[in-house]
């Protein structure tokens, strides 16, 4: 049967095992950090608004803690996947994660400790978020401290060139590289392209393999797969002409062919909350 993974968290494999538990049914979406399938790695100054989410208490050490991405859409405003900060997720409401926190700045996560740690200070996760389609997948992290001005990216409304069938995008995250599993230490990017609502719709129809909503959802990937976002990656950012356009949400596997990467579409975020173009 296939699995539907939501692109979350699962670094040790303890806690691999303890995610997929938690996130995984018979029929769910794939629910677990995505990591750049086909990519290369990438400096953290060359995409300073990509930002790792932490927390050591309840993910270990390892890696920082890292269990999903964030991307930072004002000096102390983070987007992410509503699925990242849900309670089976992190073991309780996110208000009483002690240590959660972003990591901005940090290429390596293992070795290398540049960058800030920043305490998430409010999270706030999209009651509309539905569990079973991810229509909704996203959620709003307020830091306690702002971060540099130019750490913080731009968002694509509705209407912007950038949502283009076609469009050359990138993908960045700290997940699976191969889909077994390897998780980067370092932080890698894919270059994929912004695929049609009717290529989205053929891959995810409904059933077992899900229901791509053309409103809040875009996807992205490659015809023949290869290039993807993984198990990791959940929150992170999918940018194209130098803006926000996606959130790591959910998909089928990581890389195959037919089935691309689903993205929360960033102008329904705006939408939703009333944000101006930005």
């Amino acid at each position: 049967m296939c699995r539907r993974f939501a692109r979350a968290l699962a670094r040790p494999l303890v806690l691999a095992a303890a995610v997929i538990a938690l996130s995984v049914g018979p029929s769910d979406p794939v629910a677990a950090d995505r990591v750049v399938i086909g990519g290369f790695p990438v400096d953290a100054s060359k995409s300073p608004w990509t930002v790792a989410l932490s927390s050591r208490d309840r993910f270990g050490g390892t890696r920082a803690g890292q269990f999903c991405g964030g991307v930072a859409v004002g000096r102390s405003t983070v987007l992410t996947a509503a699925h990242c900060v849900d309670e089976e997720v992190l073991g309780g409401p996110p208000e009483r994660v002690r240590d959660l926190k972003v990591i901005s700045g940090r290429t390596d996560l293992l070795t290398d400790r540049g960058g800030r740690e920043v305490a998430v200070r409010e999270t706030w996760a999209n009651p509309a978020y539905d569990g079973v389609s991810h229509v909704g997948d996203f959620a709003v992290l307020t830091l306690a401290e702002p971060l540099p001005a130019d750490s913080v990216i731009g968002m694509a409304a509705d209407g912007d060139a950038a949502y283009a069938a076609g469009q050359a995008a990138t993908v960045y995250g700290w997940g699976d590289v191969s889909g077994a599993g390897d998780y980067s230490n370092g932080l890698r990017a894919a270059r994929v392209r912004v695929l049609s609502d009717a290529v989205c719709k053929e891959a995810y129809p409904g059933g077992e393999n899900g229901l791509y909503d053309a409103r809040s959802m875009l996807c992205a990937g490659e015809v023949n797969g290869g290039r993807d976002a993984c198990q990791g990656d959940s929150g992170g950012p999918l940018v194209a002409r130098g803006r926000l356009i996606g959130l790591v949400s959910w998909g089928i596997g990581c890389g195959r062919a037919g089935s691309p990467g689903v993205y929360t579409r960033v102008s329904d975020v705006m939408r939703t909350l009333g944000w101006a173009r930005m």
